[in-house]
């Protein structure tokens, strides 16, 4: 299927998406914040910069968008049919560097939490936040949400 509009238009629409405040990032944020948590956003850690940084459980967390992360299985995990070769690089290289930043953060200490967009929506939202905030006080090294949205 063709794009629905001109290259230059899709340029400018792709150069607008954000990488950092996100709406479900920023969603997370309030809610955690509202149950008392406190944390730092984006700051480097072990070679990689996660969306939220809690010190006093050393516990790193990335709000990764189901597009962009490739979730699998995910109803917003689609691929564009055009231009397929550099969707399939950019996808790969996003999967990589995302197992990549889990990998450093476990070798350097730190606790990881993987939540996916889809799962802080109106209808899945408040179970993700009950469990993100279970394994923030809980001694586990990996949390990943985990219905398909």
């Amino acid at each position: 299927m063709a794009d629905i509009v001109d290259v230059s238009t899709r340029s400018r629409m792709m150069s607008a998406i954000k990488g950092r405040d996100t709406k479900p990032e920023l969603v997370l944020r309030r809610a955690l914040h509202a149950l008392g948590f406190r944390f730092r956003l984006h700051r480097r850690i072990a070679a990689s910069r996660p969306d939220l940084i809690f010190p006093k459980y050393r516990a790193a967390v990335f709000v990764h968008g189901c597009f962009w992360h490739r979730h699998t299985g995910c109803k917003y995990c689609t691929t564009p049919s055009s231009n397929l070769p550099f969707w399939s690089d950019k996808f790969s290289q996003n999967v990589q560097r995302d197992a990549r930043n889990v990998s450093d953060l476990r070798m350097a200490g730190w606790r990881v939490g993987v939540i996916w967009e889809c799962q802080l929506t109106a209808q899945t939202g408040d179970k993700t936040l009950d469990a993100a905030a279970r394994w923030l006080k809980s001694d586990e090294s990996f949390f990943e949400s985990s219905e398909r949205g």
